[in-house]
């Protein structure tokens, strides 16, 4: 009997840590002479999150992709930009509670839905986002571009109150992992 409760615990708590973002696609090609990125995320928020959110915090998230090879550029474009990532996509989700309806905002675009699981279904995904232009690299370089991609909450995007309380709070600290990115042939 205690097996069979221990085993049920187990896998209750592998169920219940499901909330996170997960990779399902991300794709480097060379177009125009341009590095493109696109990405595909499944994110899924924990209940604090989805409290936050329905009380009209709005959670930003950054899309981040950084350039690792070649070698020497990648050290140029570290060197630049302050060791920042090489390129950054802010994805902005709100709650309108008037309206029932979630808005996801892309820069200066922005669209509504319906429900939480439409919104997050959005959230993160990107078709043929310019990330670096390669126009003066030589192309054999321009083919073996790799980097790295991630999706992250961005907690400094928070109200004040909300990043002191998020500090050391797992649930907060909602992120895919990097993923690695090569230029497809």
């Amino acid at each position: 009997m205690k097996s069979l409760s221990l085993l049920l615990l187990v896998a209750g708590m592998g169920l219940a840590r499901a909330d996170g973002v997960e990779v399902r696609r991300a794709e480097l090609e060379l177009a125009e002479h341009k590095l493109q990125l696109s990405t595909r995320f499944h994110t899924t928020l924990p209940p604090v999150l989805q409290d936050a959110l329905q009380q009209g915090v709005p959670l930003t998230f950054e899309l981040q992709f950084e350039l690792t090879r070649p070698r020497g550029y990648a050290y140029y474009y570290d060197l630049t930009s302050w060791f920042e990532p090489t390129a950054r996509l802010e994805f902005k989700l709100s709650y309108y509670r008037f309206t029932n309806r979630y808005r996801l905002t892309i820069g200066s675009l922005s669209k509504y839905y319906a429900t939480l699981d439409e919104a997050l279904s959005a959230l993160g995904n990107i078709a043929g986002w310019a990330v670096l232009d390669v126009a003066d690299w030589s192309e054999a370089d321009a083919r073996r571009a790799q980097g790295r991609v991630r999706l992250a909450l961005d907690t400094g995007a928070l109200p004040r109150p909300f990043q002191l309380g998020a500090l050391g709070d797992r649930d907060w600290a909602l992120s895919s992992p990097w993923t690695d990115v090569k230029v497809r042939s």
